[in-house]
């Protein structure tokens, strides 16, 4: 409890309501496990699946649970083998919720990030992401992230897609 003496001092109040604030949401963020899926790749272009975009695709996860690591959110592994198992076929799981939240849960995870690298053109691709609440199995978020050009510019998409996941995972608490 903030004592009344404190509160009437100048900012003293306003500096302790701070620090619980950033006691409290770096806490809860660190109860919050979150399980990320390998992501699939969509190659619409006249060649598909080059040995460059499938590296791109399976550099995705890694660095989306980096970002993820660094606002304070406990990841859960989850081996591809496991994945393809519960994975009927393309995309099964990004339209499911449900069974990714099924997957999600038997791993000890409280949310599951079900994502696709879609590439209509050698231009741009598109990150689409969906996170599911794996208590209930519903939708939280459907995210679109553009990335343009070379591999490299894949991470500045990751960046800008883990910070609407911590932005809409800060809500939904």
């Amino acid at each position: 409890m903030i004592s009344r003496k404190l509160m009437t001092r100048p900012f003293g109040g306003f500096c302790c309501l701070l620090l619980l604030y950033a006691l409290t949401s770096q806490s809860l963020a660190d109860t919050q496990r979150i399980a990320v899926l390998a992501f699939e790749l969509r190659d619409l272009t006249p060649m598909p699946e080059t040995e460059d975009e499938l590296r791109r695709t399976a550099s995705i996860q890694p660095l989306l649970q980096q970002e993820l690591e660094k606002s304070g959110y406990q990841i859960v592994a989850i081996d591809r083998q496991t994945q393809a198992s519960a994975n009927v076929g393309f995309g099964y799981l990004f339209e499911h919720h449900d069974e990714a939240a099924r997957l999600g849960r038997a791993n000890g995870a409280d949310y599951v990030v079900v994502g696709r690298l879609h590439k209509p053109s050698f231009l741009f691709a598109y990150l689409l992401v969906h996170l599911v609440e794996v208590d209930g199995g519903r939708l939280i978020g459907d995210y679109v992230t553009e990335t343009k050009g070379p591999h490299r510019l894949t991470q500045k998409a990751v960046e800008a897609l883990s910070e609407k996941i911590v932005r809409d995972l800060s809500l939904v608490r």
